[in-house]
C-alpha cells in the first residue's frame, strides 16, 4: 500500500485541543519523518514536549544537557494533508496510470486530493 502522507508533505493537525487553549489543532507544518510501524508522523513546530537532557560533556569540553523543547511524534489520523491549490486539508485518493519506459509497461500510482482532484 503506498503511503498517503510522506516525509517533505504539508499537512495540518484537524483534532486535539484548539490553538486557544493551548493546543496544535488548525497548526500546519512539513512532515520531517514518518514511523510506519506506529501509524505516526513527526512535523514540524506541532506537538512540542518538554524534554530533560542529562548534563554530560562534549570532547570540546563545552556542557550539553538542560531542557530542550523538541518535537514527539502525531498520529497520522490527527492530521490531513494540505491541498496545494486551496491550502486547505484534504484526503488522499490514487489515481493509477500506465507508463511505458524503455519498452517495458509498468503502473504507476500517483496521489490526488480528494477535494480539487489535482496531483499531490
Amino acid at each position: 500500500m503506498g503511503a498517503k502522507i510522506k516525509k517533505g508533505d504539508l499537512v495540518q493537525v484537524i483534532t486535539g485541543a484548539r490553538q486557544s487553549r493551548g493546543g496544535d489543532r488548525g497548526k500546519q507544518g512539513k512532515v520531517l519523518r514518518v514511523f510506519p510501524e506506529s501509524n505516526r508522523v513527526l512535523v514540524e513546530g506541532i506537538n512540542r514536549v518538554t524534554k530533560h537532557v542529562k548534563a554530560g560533556q562534549t570532547q570540546r569540553g563545552t556542557n550539553t544537557g538542560g531542557i530542550e523543547v523538541v518535537e514527539a511524534p502525531i498520529h497520522l489520523s490527527n492530521v490531513a494533508l494540505v491541498d496545494p491549490s486551496t491550502k486547505k486539508p484534504t484526503r488522499v485518493g490514487f489515481r493509477v496510470e500506465k507508463v511505458e519506459r524503455d519498452g517495458v509497461e509498468r503502473e504507476v500510482r500517483i496521489r490526488v486530493a480528494k477535494a480539487s482532484g489535482k496531483d499531490i
